[in-house]
């Protein structure tokens, strides 16, 4: 083939190429799949929203109106009434106390433990430790309900039943909280380390001045999702709290239930409403890392 007619083929191809592309191409299959694909998450979104909003605008009706039927929306009048009654006439106060304290007790020492034993797992060599890793993991497998009984009996031989420490002690700990900590640690470059060993800095000065500043994203992650674990904690309390001065926010709500016909669930609601703004909150604050150390965690170094 000779030299012009070589180029005569590259301008038609050139020109095959600018040509826009004909109905039914894979271009417009892929725009009308991104709009269903936006279509399908909008009714998902509103599917998972429905329930809140109701229970918002149902905290703000009188309680025969929560359940009247046909279902009513928007209430007649608003009753802001409903959010100071909640802490006149309960003890919320103490519960959101409770809840807050073992919340960042929890978290403090999940976070603590979990990344320390995660240092050790994804750092340090020793015969047995990648068989030892998988049996700990391997407890995340176990439901709780199958040894919440001889639990039960050891903390109460312990003597901290009914009392915050049994909670601490039950959920301070957290094979979780080991796994997402070190799958984070092996995306930080060993080269670090042995360059720290070569300055002097012990295993632990590693772990506080390197690896923890580092891992700000995991710490994040697993902070937010331990703090939402032990604010909605419902049948921990229930077992082991017996003194209402000690309820959290999840057991005093219930006591609103004495039974179907006599609850004021308006009230009710407000108080659930008030449970929700803390969690709320500490996730607007922590959305950025929260994203970030889930999706990193899940990568090899």
């Amino acid at each position: 083939m000779s030299e012009t007619q070589l180029m005569v083929t590259g301008e038609k191809r050139m020109r095959r190429l600018a040509e826009p592309a004909p109905i039914g191409s894979s271009h417009g299959v892929r725009r009308v799949g991104r709009v269903f694909g936006y279509a399908a998450l909008i009714v998902a979104a509103i599917a998972l929203l429905a329930p809140f909003a109701w229970m918002l605008l149902s905290s703000l009706k009188t309680s025969n109106e929560v359940f009247s039927a046909p279902i009513v929306w928007w209430p007649e009048t608003f009753v802001w009434q409903n959010y100071l009654d909640i802490w006149s006439k309960s003890g919320m106060l103490i519960w959101i106390r409770n809840t807050l304290l073992l919340a960042v007790v929890v978290t403090f020492l999940q976070v603590l433990t979990g990344s320390f034993a995660a240092y050790g797992f994804s750092r340090m060599r020793f015969p047995g430790r990648d068989v030892l890793f998988l049996a700990y993991i391997g407890t995340i497998a176990v439901p709780w309900q199958s040894y919440m009984i001889p639990q039960f009996i050891l903390l109460s031989n312990l003597k901290v039943s009914n009392t915050l420490w049994a909670i601490i002690l039950i959920q301070a700990f957290g094979a979780f909280g080991v796994f997402l900590m070190k799958q984070y640690y092996e995306t930080i470059p060993e080269e670090l380390s042995e360059a720290a060993r070569l300055d002097g800095l012990s295993e632990y000065g590693i772990w506080r001045r390197i690896m923890i500043p580092l891992s700000v994203p995991a710490i994040a992650s697993l902070t937010l999702l331990t703090f939402v674990n032990t604010w909605n904690d419902y049948l921990g309390p229930l077992i082991y709290l017996r003194n209402p001065d000690l309820w959290t926010i999840q057991l005093g709500l219930k006591s609103f239930v004495s039974n179907l016909f006599d609850t004021n669930y308006a009230l009710l609601f407000a108080g659930l409403c008030i449970s929700v703004v803390p969690i709320a909150i500490i996730f607007m604050l922590g959305q950025k890392y929260f994203v970030e150390g889930i999706a990193t965690s899940g990568m090899k170094g």
